[in-house]
């Protein structure tokens, strides 16, 4: 029961935000230079890491500046409809072009590029170090031994869909067991404290690589892609927000910066205090972000 609450619950959230009325939207006389109240910005973010991270960051970094951010989290489905709906303002993670290639081909032309949030994802099967595997064609050589299980996160992530395309590609005997970030990490911190073999999907950026010590699998057919952490826009956005849409061609962390506001956000437990904390500590980083008539 609490399952089918939760999935409730997210539904109805998704519908909410697909169904609200967004005052910036395209055909609005909105700008940089309008007041308070108009200045506001909705950013969703799916529930990963990363995008958990370079949100609550750009909040932190635009409500100096004035504007009021919304954030909210959502299914990455539901987060490119919303965009070329125009409900919305803002994406922060979208896997470009490889991952979310299905998204792109479906809602691409109804939505705009701002910049690249991270440069150089990558995804594939990961097995903590000691593990003595270094290849995907390994996996069926070693089933007991993994007991035939890929760990893996929601069934609405690009790369859940390439891991069911790498099980038929590498004809393996594994059954990929979807979840969520957090339950992955949780049975990959499990495994690794008693020295166990597992294997999960994984990706950079995210912190696992630095609280773990990890590895790819090799992926000989080239399954899993190369992509950007792509910023995202509603159409109209950069005419409705000029300044904004320069502070995001700018917006571009590199992976130690990354994973250090990742690690100041699970420090805190909380990642709106988490970004305020990483920003104040690394604030001159960031200066020429801005434009420069809009610094502080």
């Amino acid at each position: 029961m609490k399952i089918k609450l939760v999935k409730t619950l997210t539904v109805l959230l998704g519908l909410s935000v697909l169904m609200s009325c967004n005052p910036n939207k395209k055909g609005s006389s909105s700008s940089d230079n309008d007041v308070a109240e108009n200045k506001k910005i909705s950013v969703l973010y799916p529930n990963w890491s990363e995008g958990i991270a370079f949100t609550h960051l750009a909040k932190v970094m635009l409500e100096e500046k004035g504007y009021q951010v919304n954030v909210t989290p959502l299914e990455p489905g539901l987060i490119y409809a919303s965009l070329a709906k125009g409900d919305s303002d803002l994406f922060f993670d979208a896997w470009l072009p490889n991952t979310h290639k299905g998204y792109w081909e479906k809602f691409g032309d109804k939505l705009d590029k701002l910049g690249e949030s991270f440069s150089n994802g990558t995804t594939g099967l990961v097995v903590p170090s000691y593990v003595d595997i270094n290849s995907i064609e390994e996996l069926n050589e070693n089933i007991e031994k993994f007991d035939g299980k890929i760990i893996g996160i929601g069934s609405g992530a690009g790369i859940h869909a390439n891991t069911e395309k790498a099980i038929e590609e590498y004809n393996l005997d594994y059954k990929q067991i979807t979840s969520s970030g957090t339950a992955m990490i949780a049975s990959l911190k499990k495994h690794t404290n008693k020295k166990e073999p597992v294997v999960i999907t994984g990706w950079k950026p995210h912190h696992m690589w630095a609280n773990f010590d990890l590895k790819y699998l090799k992926d000989p057919k080239n399954v899993y892609p190369k992509d950007a952490c792509a910023i995202l826009s509603r159409k109209g956005f950069s005419s409705d927000f000029p300044q904004v849409t320069q502070f995001l061609a700018n917006f571009n962390l590199s992976e130690a910066q990354l994973y250090k506001l990742m690690a100041q956000i699970e420090e805190m437990g909380d990642p709106l205090k988490g970004a305020q904390a990483y920003y104040k500590e690394n604030k001159k980083e960031y200066t020429d972000w801005f434009p420069a008539q809009d610094k502080k």
